[in-house]
């Protein structure tokens, strides 16, 4: 772990387990305990053609008992699909498990809306346990072609989720968290640190390279959130306190600085596309656990606006000369005021 003082540009290094000895007295730690789902889908088309599908969100679901008493499920997502060709409007995909997918809807950039249904009350996440995989980011997947590395999906399932994964939506894990352990939480918490949770569901634009020249132009796909009462109380408590409200992770650092736009800090729910760049105002978070990202990514802009862009590059090019491990399976930075040599 690379510790970075966001006032000084100092920086230290150590084990992240030791995470606890540069963390201020009585931080309040903030997690995103969204669950990765196994989105990606691959079925065959009424041609007998190839179609794979990664879900993004889910739009609408409805429950409903038969007189004979027998219970069905209906669901529409919104998806990404690769393979589709031209296939109209009703034309149904196919799956395993005897899972079908009608075409609701086409857009731009392969989305695509769908209809499954089945039988009983489980609904599709149930389903996809089985037959579904976990999205890896892009840069893993090609790396392992690279090497032709083989990986059970069944590993994925269940490296590429954090300790604190709760909450079922995600076709993207919250990366920072996966350094954490339960027994590092539990040392956290005893040293009188304290856990807040709050989720937020990352979808794919995550991995999407900013590519205008303008960064201003640049915009996030929306990104489901909440925050629950308890999660708030802490935080605005902490915030009276002047206590450190630490973001494990961008995307927790979205949801809060989302909340605070809104408004005096409180319990809800809904989406985001909140862009943080060099320039940005940063109201809630005061410390940040990240990994160390990928070039033209909005996450590095967001890390770059929140210790400085100058800072931030610095400490990159001590990482790679020292060999840390970059994105997401990669080392991690931990950045707070003040000096971090101690």
């Amino acid at each position: 772990m690379l510790i970075l003082s966001r006032d000084t540009g100092e920086r230290n290094h150590a084990l992240f387990g030791d995470i606890g000895g540069f963390l201020r007295p009585r931080s309040l730690l903030v997690v995103n305990d969204t669950r990765v789902i196994p989105a990606r889908l691959e079925g065959t088309k009424s041609t007998g053609g190839q179609v794979e599908i990664l879900l993004v969100e889910k739009v609408s679901s409805d429950t409903s008992i038969e007189s004979s008493g027998d219970a069905s499920w209906r669901e529409d997502w919104r998806a990404l699909a690769r393979g589709l060709g031209r296939q109209p409007l009703g034309a149904r995909l196919r799956f395993a498990g005897d899972l079908e997918a009608e075409i609701l809807g086409r857009g731009l950039r392969g989305e695509v809306e769908l209809r499954f249904s089945g039988q009983g009350q489980a609904g599709l996440l149930a389903c996809i346990e089985e037959i579904g995989s976990v999205p890896l980011p892009p840069y893993i997947e090609a790396a392992r072609k690279r090497l032709g590395a083989v990986v059970r999906s069944a590993d994925d399932k269940a490296r590429y989720q954090t300790v604190f994964a709760r909450q079922p939506g995600a076709v993207a894990a919250p990366t920072a968290g996966l350094h954490f352990t339960e027994e590092l939480l539990s040392r956290l918490q005893t040293a009188g640190h304290e856990i807040a949770r709050i989720t937020l569901h990352v979808g794919p634009g995550t991995f999407r390279p900013v590519t205008t020249p303008d960064i201003e132009q640049h915009r996030l796909d929306a990104e489901r959130y909440e925050v629950s009462e308890a999660a708030a109380h802490s935080l605005r408590q902490a915030q009276a306190q002047g206590r450190p409200i630490v973001a494990v992770g961008t995307t927790v650092v979205r949801t809060l600085e989302t909340l605070a736009r809104l408004g005096p800090l409180a319990a809800g729910s809904g989406s985001t596309r909140l862009f943080l760049a060099p320039g940005s105002e940063f109201r809630v978070v005061t410390d940040l656990v990240t990994n160390f990202h990928l070039p033209r990514s909005s996450l590095l802009m967001l890390v770059a606006a929140f210790a400085g862009r100058e800072r931030v590059l610095e400490a990159y090019r001590e990482a790679i000369e020292r060999g840390y491990r970059f994105y997401s399976y990669g080392d991690a930075m931990f950045i707070r005021p003040g000096s971090v040599l101690s």
